[in-house]
């Protein structure tokens, strides 16, 4: 992954993305944060915008939502650097809910999704998103990466009927002939100008450059193309205090309960994931905790306000990341810069055209895509890029939360079933009647079928001893296996010794109930548990 980062970072020939103590305060170093901020306010407003439709709501509640959400995650996240707002993840998600129980229900299940996301914070669970493995952090990347791509796809629809060329347009249909490639040329001006703007200067952000020309070229010339303001108005005042107007009684918390815990979950997967990508990217550690809170507080707030709810959004963070975005301030500044959209200059923004939006957020994929995953599905064990190429697929066609459980899952059963298969024994004699079991490899449930085939009761001599000190014993299945293994040996009339079982072991047998005779620790390690043909106790230090 840093490797993947680095890459990003030159491919948009940023600024060191550490920054050192005297960067922090510097003037030159509020410019680019302000101007960061200004960058990613103007891609959060057709985002904000086309979720909003997604989730069947009024354009309002999810820009109120990128508001609220992105102000209080900068102020208090996890992670300097990281852009907050309203997802498709979620959208797609609470679409059911509006649709079945209205908006007001919505609010509701936000607050309630705000308080889960707190208390995952409190009760310190998102450290397990360290158990992510890295296959399916590139999985997820490119996943995502190939999810924004096709969310602006929709740019190239007819956002309403409008007239071009002559000729009236109906909404939804593509755009063809020369609207169609007026688009294309002004996305690729934008991309353009992006590549090229930090071999010229470094003042100003290479997206912002892309926004600002193409926006001075289609206005200045009157071209014809689609507009922020065609998606919708994001016209209208401060976001009020608004208390969900629901029954509190049991039968609405089991009508949002389950909502919110899905949207809880996706929520705190895809902050988490984008958390530790910023991170290696910034050289940054630590944070999961308070991430969890933050994006807590920030829901438990939005669904008090209208808004719709939000998580972190990697799109965003990348251009923040690219354009120089380091600290809190451009966080805060987007999120100030939003609310100026909507109070005051939504005229301005909405003659922006989609095309140079379009043409930022083409510029993400290429950056966020990890392609140097391509070579490596060659490379790595097949399991590995199968996980890639599995989370990757479920990413665009299912979601977020979805790809990466099953990634997890199928992670987890690969490396159980490997290290299932790697159980055996090293076999000897040290006398006519005594043998050795030398065990390699963990015993634990994956593996216990295999240990018990190891030996052979009947052939073997008076005294056996099974020897750990090269394994280890892993869970209940384990001792059962020990247990079952312990009981033929009885059965034949045989003594079993058991050799170097470590603390923990001993620890898991007395918590399953067996006599435990703890001694002091034998440097030399004799006999940790001797199991009598006699009492059928196990015993041992």
């Amino acid at each position: 992954m840093a490797r993947f980062a680095r890459r990003v970072q030159n491919s948009y020939s940023s600024p060191d993305l550490r920054l050192s103590p005297s960067e922090k305060l510097s003037p030159s170093r509020l410019r680019i944060e302000v101007l960061s901020g200004l960058t990613v306010a103007l891609a959060l407003v057709p985002e904000a915008v086309a979720f909003s439709f997604v989730a069947g709501v009024h354009p309002l509640v999810g820009l109120y939502a990128a508001f609220l959400v992105g102000l209080i995650t900068a102020f208090i996240g996890g992670r300097p650097g990281m852009i907050s707002g309203a997802t498709g993840a979620l959208a797609v998600v609470m679409v059911a809910l509006v649709a079945q129980h209205g908006v007001e229900y919505l609010f509701a299940t936000v607050v309630l999704m705000g308080a889960l996301q707190i208390m995952a914070g409190v009760f310190h669970w998102g450290k397990f998103i360290r158990l992510v493995p890295h296959p399916v952090m590139l999985g997820f990347v490119n996943g995502l990466a190939i999810v924004i791509f096709l969310a602006q796809l929709t740019q190239f629809k007819v956002p309403g009927s409008v007239v071009t060329s002559g000729h009236t347009a109906t909404a939804g249909q593509w755009l063809s002939g020369g609207p169609l490639y007026a688009m294309l040329g002004l996305v690729g001006l934008t991309m353009f100008v992006i590549w090229a703007t930090p071999k010229v200067t470094k003042i100003i952000p290479a997206p912002l450059a892309g926004i600002a020309l193409v926006a001075i070229v289609v206005i200045g010339f009157g071209i014809d193309v689609p507009r922020v303001g065609d998606l919708a108005s994001i016209q209208g005042g401060f976001p009020m205090p608004h208390l969900p107007t629901v029954p509190l009684n049991f039968e609405t918390l089991q009508i949002i309960f389950p909502y919110a815990v899905i949207l809880a979950a996706i929520g705190l997967i895809e902050s988490l994931l984008t958390l530790n990508l910023v991170g290696e990217m910034t050289d940054q550690r630590g944070g999961a905790s308070q991430e969890c809170i933050a994006q807590g507080v920030a829901n438990t707030v939005t669904g008090f306000f209208g808004g719709m709810g939000g998580c972190a959004m990697i799109g965003q963070s990348m251009i923040n990341v690219k354009s120089g975005g380091r600290t809190r301030i451009a966080g805060i500044v987007a999120a100030l810069f939003l609310l100026l959209f909507i109070v005051a200059a939504s005229p301005l923004i909405e003659q922006i055209p989609l095309a140079a939006l379009v043409g930022v957020m083409f510029m993400v994929v290429i950056g966020t895509f990890a392609w140097n995953s391509l070579k490596i599905l060659r490379i790595v064990p097949r399991t590995d890029a199968f996980v890639i190429l599995l989370v990757t697929a479920v990413t665009v066609w299912e979601d977020l939360a979805t790809a990466v459980v099953v990634g997890v899952i199928v992670s987890a059963l690969a490396y159980a079933w490997n290290n299932a298969s790697r159980i055996h024994a090293d076999v000897y004699e040290t006398s006519t009647d005594r043998k050795v079991y030398r065990i390699q490899g963990p015993l634990f449930f994956g593996s216990a079928e295999g240990f018990s085939a190891l030996f052979s009761v009947e052939d073997d001599p008076e005294n056996v001893v099974v020897d750990f000190a090269d394994s280890r014993v892993v869970d209940q299945s384990a001792l059962q296996a020990i247990e079952a293994v312990a009981a033929k040996y009885q059965t034949a009339g045989k003594h079993l010794q058991l050799r170097h079982l470590s603390r923990d072991c001993h620890d898991l047998l007395t918590r399953a109930g067996h006599l435990i005779i703890d001694s002091d620790d034998d440097p030399d390690y004799e006999i940790a548990v001797d199991y009598s043909v006699k009492t059928g106790i196990l015993g041992g230090h």
